[in-house]
């Protein structure tokens, strides 16, 4: 009788433990538990540490509740200034209720995953260059929204959505790196500008300033002639001051009328330009004397030899 009780005892304890030992189940800290018996959801998500669920009849899930890191492959676009880039990016997400996440959606990783993809493409789609690439806070807000729409009904949470990297075509990089390089010299040459303006300034008070003591000007000279001598080079500075220079522009036209013009350079003679050297030089014949009334008085009655006789006009003399 007493063999027969140890025995069931030992059985007894042998069946709670393999029930246990079955039934017991061990949820962790970040972890939530879902129960369904028979396919029915049960009431209640078991929280964290040891729980029982009955053998072949209920059927726990467990749900991780951590943050998530989900990397959304480069999607490749085109912006609304028609430039062609791609961007990825990266979610952050968290499960807040376990039961709708087992429910509501088959696989709510891969769910977020896609409308994140999508989200992505419309976001490139409506937003510029200049946008993508300065403006990034704004476009994660619009993106978390976007995907935090659709996610709320699945128990998930968007946490927060970045942007990692805008990749562009390498022409559009050479475009740019010229353009930020035009805007470089732009800035230079305002600066430069505005640099000598402020010494236009600052010379034009000094000049009012010595104008007033005119051994400014000579002290000015004597550091200017002290800066140059003290460099080792062979430049020799000679002052030479202004004064006598206006001396001499204002005695230059006084004199000028007493010196006597220089006599004009002979023209040259055009009968010879051009003849080789040695070459004979044609003489000019006399002019033709006047006709008897249009003599004037103390005219010679008879005419040099070698002058042409007169005829009438009209004739000519001819040829022998």
């Amino acid at each position: 009788m007493v063999e027969e009780l140890l025995t069931a005892a030992v059985a007894a304890a042998a069946g709670v433990m393999v029930y246990t030992g079955v039934a017991a189940r061990v949820v962790k800290q970040y972890e939530r538990g879902v129960v369904f018996r028979f396919g029915r959801l049960r009431d209640g998500v078991r929280g964290p540490g040891f729980t029982m669920v009955l053998p072949f009849v209920d059927r726990l899930r467990k749900v991780n509740m951590q943050i998530v890191t989900l990397p959304v492959p480069a999607q490749e676009g085109i912006t609304r200034d028609n430039v062609t880039v791609r961007v990825d990016a990266v979610v952050y997400f968290k499960v807040v209720d376990p039961a709708n996440a087992i429910i509501e959606v088959e696989d709510y990783r891969f769910a977020v995953s896609q409308m994140a993809q999508t989200s992505l493409r419309s976001i490139i789609g409506k937003s510029d260059l200049d946008d993508l690439l300065s403006n990034r806070e704004q476009l994660n807000q619009g993106l978390e929204l976007m995907i935090d729409s659709p996610a709320v009904g699945w128990g998930v949470q968007i946490d927060r959505v970045e942007i990692k990297d805008v990749s562009l075509p390498e022409t559009m990089k050479r475009s740019m790196a010229r353009q930020a390089e035009a805007d470089r010299e732009r800035r230079a040459r305002v600066i430069n500008a505005d640099a000598e303006l402020q010494a236009s300034k600052k010379l034009a008070q000094a000049a009012a300033v010595m104008s007033e003591q005119p051994a400014a000007l000579q002290l000015r000279l004597l550091q200017t002639v002290v800066a140059v001598a003290a460099e080792k080079n062979s430049t020799l500075v000679l002052p030479f001051p202004v004064e006598l220079l206006r001396f001499l522009e204002r005695a230059a036209p006084a004199t000028a009328p007493d010196t006597p013009a220089a006599a004009p350079a002979p023209a040259p003679d055009t009968a010879t330009r051009g003849r080789a050297p040695g070459a004979l030089t044609p003489v000019a014949s006399p002019p033709p004397p006047a006709r008897p009334e249009e003599r004037p008085e103390g005219w010679p009655e008879e005419q040099p030899e070698g002058w042409p006789e007169e005829r009438p006009e009209g004739r000519r003399a001819e040829p022998a």
